[in-house]
């Protein structure tokens, strides 16, 4: 692949920036990043206040390239102000509220278990609530549902998220990578040759930016902008922002990091610059669909915007308050001063998408986060960048291909059916994937129109 060629990466969050970093540090010299925002981009999933950074997998490759980024994030310098280590802790349920529980995790927490063995690792494990409450006493909670198992490991912790991609974003620009953002960094469609090849992306201001080769690193969006069919989907999910006093953030500070399984909600510790603790559930998630080409697409409201929109689903809402309760029932009452939508693109293996798009030889995607991508913003910029020069093993370029296999069956059934994830790869938990309702949606529409924002080219 020749270093001279102009490439073109829409898209500036994890594998965005990763990926032009990488590529500026192995001497590619015309690197042009292009995104609504600059990043941080306010709306992007690489963006909040916090992101858990672990190892724990039920998948041996992810379990290893998570222990190579963690000895990273505990180690490095220019991760210093943004990553903080703390225990994370797994547990699961065999019973509960229909409207809160999906029975499982188990299966998770067995194949985490065995692949964190045989890596050598060290992991602890709490027979029951009680065990979970002696060795984190800031759990006042209790349980949903019955059938309790779980197990912590010491070595994980949490990001402040948009700190490391701003640090991130510094070290492209010192590396020689363009930007351009605002309506012109905003990509609406593709310019095509008579081959397939691309020409040029198409902006929002009605522009052109030509290229040779074209990485499309565009998350929840990627499926509104690209031919995708039926291997992946837009979902989004649930966070809640609890407000502290200063007195509860230093009492709080040993608060572990917290999963369970079987209803997806999950807690940090709190957020000491901000005074919030902040909880979300990793579940299936909620659709936000338009028709696109014949075809209904669900992605995130596509407008710049300031901020993320404050709203969830009511049922959301319940579902994290229950989940609040479970570890610090004494901040339920309190509520939420904002919440928020944190947007997946989702695939149905849960696996990462880093190939050539089969229609366009000179397009390459690097999206399906899924979730558990941001943790990997220490080494996955080497990933992408060895699949988008066909420099990976065999066994990873397969495991990140791009499918086309599911373009004629049924959604549900390849995002959530018996054949296609059996449930995930099990780290999910909640109610089944559902539609925003017409109301929701106009909710959501309206307050993100309200926070649309035009910015200048930079």
């Amino acid at each position: 692949m020749e270093k001279r060629e102009s490439i073109i990466i829409v898209g500036a969050g994890v594998f965005g920036l990763s990926t032009a970093l990488q590529l500026a540090e192995e001497g590619f010299r015309s690197i042009t990043v292009l995104d609504r925002s600059m990043p941080p981009v306010p709306d992007g999933s690489s963006n909040d206040i916090s992101r858990v950074i672990r190892f724990d997998y039920g998948d041996k490759v992810y379990a290893e390239m998570g222990k190579e980024a963690y000895d990273l994030w505990n180690t490095l310098p220019e991760y210093a102000d943004s990553f903080h280590r703390t225990p994370c802790v797994w547990t699961a349920q065999q019973s509960g509220p229909a409207n809160l529980v999906q029975s499982g995790g188990s299966d998770f927490i067995r194949k985490t278990k065995e692949i964190l063995t045989n890596m050598g690792h060290e992991w602890f494990v709490l027979e029951n609530v009680e065990a979970l409450k002696a060795r984190f006493p800031t759990v006042t909670g209790n349980p949903i549902g019955a059938g309790f198992e779980g197990f912590y490991n010491t070595s994980a912790g949490w990001a402040d998220a948009g700190l490391a991609i701003a640090g991130l974003r510094d070290r492209a620009i010192r590396a020689g990578v363009n930007f351009v953002t605002g309506p012109h960094g905003q990509v609406t469609g593709l310019e095509k040759g008579a081959d397939g090849t691309i020409k040029a992306v198409k902006t929002a201001e009605g522009g052109r930016v030509q290229g040779d080769k074209f990485i499309f690193a565009t998350g929840a969006w990627t499926a509104s902008l690209i031919p995708s069919w039926n291997s992946m989907v837009a979902t989004a999910q649930i966070v809640g922002f609890v407000r502290l006093t200063p007195d509860e953030v230093k009492a709080l500070k040993d608060l572990p990091i917290i999963f369970n399984l079987s209803t997806g909600f999950f807690s940090f510790p709190p957020h000491e610059q901000t005074g919030y603790l902040k909880v979300a559930c990793h579940s299936f998630g909620y659709t936000l669909s338009s028709p696109v080409e014949g075809e209904d697409v669900s992605s995130p409201p596509g407008r710049a915007v300031s901020a993320r929109a404050n709203f969830i689903p009511e049922e959301g809402r319940q579902r994290l308050l229950a989940g609040l309760g479970e570890i610090l029932p004494q901040l339920v009452s309190r509520g939420f001063e904002k919440t928020a939508l944190c947007w997946y693109n989702e695939t149905p293996t849960g696996d990462f998408v880093f190939d050539y798009h089969p229609e366009h030889k000179n397009l390459f995607i690097a999206t399906g986060g899924t979730g558990h991508a941001y943790k990997f913003l220490p080494v996955i910029g080497k990933y992408i960048a060895g699949a988008f020069q066909r420099k990976l093993s065999p066994e990873l370029l397969e495991k990140w291909r791009f499918h086309t296999e599911h373009q004629n069956l049924e959604k549900d059934d390849v995002f959530t059916g018996a054949k296609s994830r059996k449930g995930g790869d099990g780290s999910r938990g909640g109610p089944k994937r559902r539609e925003f309702t017409p109301q929701e949606r106009d909710t959501l529409l309206a307050l993100s129109g309200a926070l649309a924002k035009r910015t200048s080219k930079i």
